[in-house]
């Protein structure tokens, strides 16, 4: 396409842009400013939005978008595996969650102890970088992990080990512990500390406008997520129907936060139950992925009319709510007036949508409760026997091929009350599970990969009603990384 080289001067650089450019000094903060996303294309997930890679001389056009998802596909070769866990800091002696000073404290410790570089948000330490991963603060002081993009599973265990080590040994001076849990399980929404991040302050605004549930996914939740590739728009279209079709699947293997405020919730992942009230214009089940017109041209043109949540201009966040990056295309944002959008823009506005598969450069599996460290291995493994496996990936694709759009709904919306139990058919989502895991194995085989879950959250059930009599505070101890 015409926009080839627009591209490849929008692009940052593999190793992170600037930023990732310059010597590592130890112990002293760098403002790192790539663009927002995944390390995959040297972006940091943390850091504020870039400016600095293109300043538009025409405006952008619908074949520019297109030709930047387009750009995502590799060879299988050069296939990679990408994950990102979050989960929740508190205070050991009174099982508080812990607020940004106590934050703080932990990435100025890590950035002196293990060579970190910090990013910072007007005079804020926000996150780290070090290579190709980068840690992040969620709304409510979540921790979260962006991961390299690695080539094998035990790279990525060896990632997720060694991050959890140096947060543990940071963590634990300060007798902080960090949980795995997919909703937070004692505190209320009230106790939740805020973040200094601007993005946030336009998203906490927002959100009480498009839902009921949009403060607590964005204050009280933790994810695994895992990111993956694709060689061609076909082979995109098929991981994506897949990854639709098996989400809510997943989503009952890994369920993982039964409690709220004390005791049990109602939910076996409450987490997920969150994302059907928070905002639907940007989450959800997309059925249009399904339609035989599908493919990059038709997500772009969704993710068009998706309203926006900012533009980031001279530092600074401009709050864009309701407007969309359509009417930015056309200079129409009262906003910024006479503003036209950059390549950048349209990356950091693929990242406020948030589908159960959502789409950049590659594809992001988003259905997973966050977890404890024994399981952050399952995750990426569950999806990866699936979908880098050819014959692992047509089985499951014949599988799936005649569900309708009301039947994945039903299972995204009874899977979080029922998860494992739900009935689907003529059996249960356990029968359907157990066929599936059992592919995830046998492409895991064939790479040389043996690792597939189990869900936890009716353990934990069982520990409430039994050896915890009824009280939720042994979670803490039971999910301490």
């Amino acid at each position: 396409m015409a926009v080839a080289s627009r591209l490849a001067v929008a692009r940052v650089a593999p190793d992170g842009g600037a930023a990732g450019r310059r010597r590592r000094r130890r112990g002293r903060p760098v403002v790192a400013v790539p663009t927002a996303g995944r390390g995959r294309g040297g972006a940091v997930a943390a850091s504020p939005p870039t400016e600095e890679a293109v300043q538009t001389t025409e405006p952008l056009t619908m074949e520019d978008l297109v030709a930047y998802l387009v750009s995502g596909c590799k060879p299988k070769e050069n296939w990679r595996i990408g994950t990102e866990h979050e989960k929740f800091g508190f205070e050991v002696d009174t099982l508080r969650p812990i607020k940004y000073d106590q934050i703080r404290d932990i990435l100025n410790g890590l950035a002196e102890r293990f060579d970190w570089d910090k990013i910072v948000e007007e005079n804020n330490v926000i996150g780290l970088k070090q290579g190709k991963q980068s840690i992040s603060l969620e709304p409510g002081g979540q921790f979260e992990l962006s991961g390299a993009p690695l080539e094998t599973l035990h790279q990525t265990c060896a990632e997720v080990n060694s991050h959890l080590y140096q947060v543990k040994a940071v963590g634990e001076e300060m007798r902080i512990g960090f949980l795995g849990i997919g909703f937070q399980p004692k505190w209320a929404l009230s106790d939740i500390p805020i973040m200094p991040k601007g993005r946030y302050e336009i998203m906490r605004n927002y959100m009480p406008k498009v839902g009921s549930l949009g403060l607590d996914m964005m204050f009280r939740t933790c994810t695994v997520q895992v990111n993956l590739d694709f060689s061609s728009e076909q082979d995109m279209i098929r991981k994506f129907r897949t990854g639709l079709a098996l989400q809510p699947i997943a989503t009952a293997i890994f369920a993982n936060s039964p409690f709220k405020e004390g005791k049990p919730n109602g939910y076996l992942s409450l987490r997920s139950h969150i994302w059907t009230d928070t905002d639907n214009n940007r989450s959800g089940m997309l059925p249009f992925v399904f339609d035989d017109s599908f493919g990059f041209e038709r997500y772009v043109d969704y993710a068009l009319d998706v309203p926006m949540y900012f533009v980031y201009r001279n530092k600074k966040y401009i709050d864009c709510t309701g407007m969309s990056f359509r009417d930015f295309m056309v200079g129409k944002l009262p906003q910024a007036p006479g503003e036209l959008p950059t390549l950048n823009d349209w990356e950091n506005h693929l990242t406020t949508i948030f589908p159960e598969v959502r789409l950049k450069r590659y594809l992001e599996m988003r259905g997973a409760d966050g977890g404890p460290w024994r399981r952050l291995c399952a995750l990426p493994a569950f999806w990866v026997g699936l979908l880098y496996d050819e014959e692992s990936l047509q089985s499951i694709s014949d599988m799936t091929s005649d569900w309708t759009n009301e039947e994945r709904e039903m299972l995204r919306r009874k899977v979080p009350v029922t998860g494992l139990k739900t009935p689907f058919r003529d059996g249960y989502v356990r029968d359907l599970a157990e066929e599936i895991l059992q592919l995830s194995k046998n492409g895991l085989e064939r790479r040389g990969y043996k690792e597939v879950g189990v869900t936890p959250a009716e353990r934990l059930l069982n520990l409430y009603e039994t050896k915890w009599q009824r009280r939720v505070d042994p979670v803490f101890q039971e999910l301490l990384y």
